[in-house]
Formats: C-alpha cells, structure tokens, sequence
C-alpha cells in the first residue's frame, strides 16, 4: 500500500494565511470556554459524523476541539473551492475536492483516499446542510464500510460546551443495526439550533 501520511496541522507546511486562521479560530473556541472530549482510534484511519450540523460556528468550535484532541480532520468539498485564489486556503485546511455529480464515485474516491493513507481522520456531516432535513445521506457509513474503518462520533453539545469524540463504531453491513448505535449516541447532545436538528430517525428503516 503506497503511503501518504499526512502530518497534523501544526507540522504541515502550510500558508501564513491558513495558519493564522487556524490560530485565530482555535483561540476564539479556548475562549467560549469548550471542553474537548474523547480519543480517536489508535490506528489513525476513521471517518468522524459531524452530527448535528445546524451552524457556521459548529465549524469553528470543531476545528478547535479537533486542534486540541492533536486530531488532523480533513473534509470533503466541492472541486470548484479549490480554485484560484481559494485552493491553497482551502487544502490547508483539510479540504479534499471531489466532484459531487456523482454520489458513488464520491464514495469510490474517498475509499481509494483510506487505501492510500495509513493515518486519515475523514469529517462527514451527513445532514449536508445547516438548514433543517427529514433525513441523513448515508454516504458517510458506506465510506466507512468499504474502506473497512470504524464511524466516530463527532459531537458538539452547545448545552455543556463540551464536544469532540463518542464511541467509536465498526460497521458490520447491517445498515438498520449500526445506524441505532449511532442514534443513541447523539440522544443527548444539543445542537446549537435544536429545532434545526434531525429527531426522526424512521428513515433509517429505508436504506
């Protein structure tokens, strides 16, 4: 397997504009106060649920708890981000362009990003949006399930300003059965817009 191992934020090369970004987000989330919580798997290579997802600043205070946790999150975003003058921002920051026409290729390319790596920590918010949805693209478990990596849960509870990593979970193919270990781990967590937030997970009885 072709190693591509990439080095956590603060070793990295990256631009002064990126890393003063970087700096000046991570010390606005010391200063609300969060917590961070959680350990990511040993083995480096897991896909994180950034659930729920109902504000820009989820981002922020994300990128803070992963900074502190010594976690390097990357994310997927559309290929055209990554153009002139924004490409080199948005790499540095743990941006992936990937052509969303296509939602199985999306997933075959990101399987083949695991294959190449031996350390990658891959950030998925499944809602897709901060807007309100009846439902989660799942994506992000059959990312996980043909890369053979574990789903993380990636928690940001505005109530007790703590967030960071829950439990860890292997999927097994049996979408209905991981699915409910990964709903009642988010059963407590508050989002910073509840009414925002996914509370019916009936759907999961459908794919």
């Amino acid at each position: 397997m072709t190693e591509t191992t990439v080095p956590p934020p603060t070793q990295r090369a990256i631009g002064t504009l990126s890393r003063l970004t970087r700096s000046a987000l991570v010390a606005f989330y010391r200063a609300q106060g969060w917590r961070a919580t959680g350990t990511p798997p040993a083995d480096g290579r897991y896909v994180i649920i950034a659930a729920p997802h109902t504000s820009n600043w989820d981002f922020v205070y994300f990128l803070g708890l992963v900074e502190e946790l010594g976690i390097d999150a990357h994310f997927m975003a559309k290929d055209s981000l990554f153009r002139w003058p924004m490409g080199g921002f948005m790499r540095d920051m743990g941006g992936i362009s990937v052509n969303r026409a296509g939602k199985h290729d999306m997933v075959s390319a990101m399987i083949a990003e695991f294959a190449r790596r031996d350390r990658f920590a891959l950030t998925i918010a499944p809602e897709g949006t901060r807007s309100k949805v009846g439902t989660w693209r799942s994506g992000f478990y059959h990312i996980a399930l043909g890369a053979g990596v574990p789903m993380v849960i990636g928690m940001m509870d505005y109530a007790r300003r703590t967030g960071g990593l829950g439990p860890a979970i292997m999927p097994t193919g049996d979408y209905k059965a991981d699915m409910a270990q990964i709903v009642e781990a988010y059963r407590d967590v508050s989002p910073k817009h509840p009414e925002r937030a996914t509370r019916d997970f009936g759907f999961i009885l459908e794919s």
